[in-house]
């Protein structure tokens, strides 16, 4: 996500545009980080499974 957050960035408005292939690539990194949680989430299912052993 920070990639193509900071490629759009760097494109401008041209990075929102569905013309360009950058815009699926912000928006299927999105999604994917939307789908599997919060990187938080994954920390805190992390420690709970550590701290159990």
């Amino acid at each position: 996500m920070e990639v193509t957050t900071k490629a759009v960035q760097l494109h401008g408005g041209y990075g929102y545009m569905k013309d360009y292939p950058l815009e699926r690539m912000y928006r299927d990194a999105k999604i994917t980080e939307i789908y599997e949680g919060t990187s938080e989430i994954h920390k805190v299912v992390i420690a709970r499974e550590v701290m159990k052993r």
